[in-house]
C-alpha cells in the first residue's frame, strides 16, 4: 500500500520559509513570551502562592517544639486551642501532632509545619466542598511557617496528600474554625 501523501521533491529543507509561515511563527513566539511573562509576574505579584519563612531544624528539635505547644495549649472536647497566634503541626507516619485544633474565624495564625520522619503532604479543605483547598509539602529537617486566616467558620479537613507509607490513607485530621467570642 502506498501513501496518498507524496514526499517533497529535492532539498525541501533548504527551501526558504514561506512569508505566511514566518508571520505565524513570529506570532506564536510573541504569544509564548506573553504567557511566560504573565506566569512569571503572577507568581511574584499574585496572591495564590503560599508565603512564609522556612528554617532548617532537626526533626527531634521540632518535635519538642510541638510537644511544648501542646502542653501549653488548652485542651477542649473539640481539640486544642492555641495559646496565641502560633499553631504547631507535626507530621509523622500516619498521624498528626497538634491536631485537631480550634481556631477563630477572621484571625491570622502562623501555622508551623514540619515532619518528623518522611515527606508528607498537608492538604486543607472545607468539609463541605472539594473545590477549595490548599496543598503544601512538609519536609523532615525543615520548619515552614505559613500565615493563614480562615474567614468562614466550619470544619476543615486536613489530609496527607503525599504517599508516606502503608498507613497513608489513615492520615487525616481537622481544623475547627469558630466565630470569635
Amino acid at each position: 500500500m502506498t501513501s496518498p501523501i507524496k514526499p517533497p521533491e529535492g532539498n525541501w529543507w533548504d527551501q526558504p520559509v514561506n512569508r505566511r509561515e514566518t508571520i505565524w511563527l513570529g506570532l506564536c513566539t510573541g504569544w509564548a513570551f506573553v504567557l511566560f511573562g504573565w506566569m512569571s509576574a503572577f507568581t511574584r505579584v499574585g496572591d495564590q502562592n503560599p508565603i512564609g519563612e522556612s528554617y532548617k531544624v532537626e526533626s527531634e528539635e521540632y518535635r519538642e517544639k510541638v510537644q511544648a505547644y501542646i502542653e501549653e495549649a488548652e485542651e477542649t472536647d473539640d481539640g486544642i486551642v492555641p495559646p496565641g497566634d502560633d499553631v504547631y503541626i507535626g507530621a509523622y507516619s500516619f498521624s498528626w501532632d497538634g491536631l485537631p485544633v480550634v481556631l477563630e474565624a477572621g484571625r491570622e495564625y502562623n501555622i508551623h509545619l514540619g515532619s518528623y520522619d518522611v515527606q508528607h503532604g498537608f492538604s486543607i479543605r472545607p468539609e463541605e466542598t472539594l473545590s477549595q483547598q490548599i496543598n503544601l509539602q512538609m519536609l523532615p529537617g525543615y520548619e515552614w511557617i505559613v500565615p493563614m486566616e480562615f474567614e468562614e467558620p466550619g470544619t476543615y479537613r486536613v489530609l496527607c496528600n503525599e504517599f508516606c507509607g502503608n498507613g497513608h490513607e489513615t492520615m487525616h485530621g481537622r481544623l475547627i474554625v469558630e466565630e470569635p467570642e
